[in-house]
């Protein structure tokens, strides 16, 4: 039995979910989002979504609840949007956007230019004292966590003094380092 792909999804006011063959379309304020689906069905009744699978084989089992998260990810996002936060630790390191152009300083010789999908609302957060904040914003929950995985790739923190690019409330595993 699925614990989470029995659970039904609330389906706040504002927002619009369409089925058609295998295509969910959820449409909010923030934006839309469609999704592709196989191995299970998903009908709407009295304000909710509902995900069921037509039979007990691994297959459907494993679908089950990932179409039933990917299908709540996509209402929670069209109705009040995802997140994330990356802070830059290091001496020197630093954090500039034009618009959709990230212009981040990580002590390499050149700065790291990276252009950010349209979809996704970025802007930067630099204050005299406290480590610069990268902020992303957007409907799409996959876009954003590809978006900041890829930024955090440019230099990941590192374990002896946690020098890099973390997401903010990330904890970190230390290392000792060497002792005299």
């Amino acid at each position: 039995m699925s614990r989470i792909g029995n659970n039904p999804i609330a389906i706040p006011e504002g927002v619009t979910v369409e089925i058609s063959e295998n295509l969910v379309t959820v449409k909010g304020k923030l934006g839309e989002l469609t999704q592709e689906f196989s191995g299970v069905s998903v009908k709407i009744e009295d304000g909710q979504a509902w995900v069921t699978r037509p039979s007990d084989s691994k297959e459907h089992k494993s679908m089950h609840g990932l179409y039933r998260s990917l299908v709540l990810n996509m209402i929670e996002g069209v109705s009040k949007g995802w997140t994330k936060e990356l802070e830059l630790v290091g001496v020197g390191y630093r954090a500039s956007n034009q618009g959709q152009k990230l212009d981040l300083a990580l002590g390499f010789s050149h700065n790291i230019v990276f252009d950010i999908a349209p979809e996704v609302k970025v802007e930067t957060i630099s204050e005299k004292g406290k480590n610069p904040i990268v902020k992303l914003t957007s409907h799409d929950k996959q876009l954003v966590g590809h978006i900041a995985a890829k930024i955090r790739s440019f230099r990941r923190p590192e374990p002896y003094k946690g020098k890099g690019i973390k997401f903010v409330g990330e904890i970190l595993r230390r290392k000792a380092g060497k002792s005299a």
